[in-house]
């Protein structure tokens, strides 16, 4: 459903129940007020978005790509907000089936902008993932040391140990094959 029609629905259930209990039908004035509340809500939050959030917790991959497909145009479809956090989950969907290819995901995502200082963390961490995958070390480098200063309440600390790990193991096996 677009934006704009939500808008009108939510105030025209909340005009509706203002009309309920002017006309001394409290039950069904408080029952508009939910409902108009709870359109105006998914305004805000998109409900295919909460949905393939939870899937993506919870492991299951299709079932979150299935709710990510509802949304045929993220820009009219989404606030300006989550267009983001849209690309952030396509991205990190993506990743589980082709790695290069949710490079351009998380690059926008990071374009877009996010206000959760954790979920830059976690794009800037998955780039630093795939340019270690390309063989760039200097471009993981940059990545992973952007990715923890964004991760300033150390969610993704083990994850940024266990990436500069690897890229130790990466330069011990450029040595052993110039040798």
């Amino acid at each position: 459903m677009p934006n704009i029609i939500r808008l009108i629905a939510g105030f025209a259930l909340l005009g509706g129940a203002v009309a309920l209990f002017i006309f001394g039908f409290w039950p069904w004035g408080i029952v508009a007020i939910l409902l108009g509340i709870i359109v105006l809500v998914t305004y805000f939050f998109n409900e295919n978005m909460l949905l393939a959030q939870w899937f993506l917790r919870k492991d299951n991959m299709p079932k979150a790509k299935m709710f990510l497909d509802r949304i045929t145009n993220y820009e009219s479809q989404l606030i300006k907000v989550q267009h983001g956090y849209y690309n952030l989950l396509v991205g990190l969907i993506e990743s589980r089936t082709a790695p290069m290819k949710s490079e351009k995901y998380f690059k926008t995502a990071l374009s877009l902008g996010m206000q959760m200082d954790h979920n830059i963390a976690l794009a800037k961490l998955s780039l630093a993932g795939i340019a270690m995958a390309k063989r760039n070390k200097r471009e993981a480098t940059l990545y992973l040391a952007e990715a923890k200063k964004a991760d300033k309440n150390k969610l993704l600390a083990d994850q940024i140990k266990q990436m500069k790990d690897q890229m130790g193991m990466m330069d011990k096996q450029q040595q052993v094959r110039y040798r």
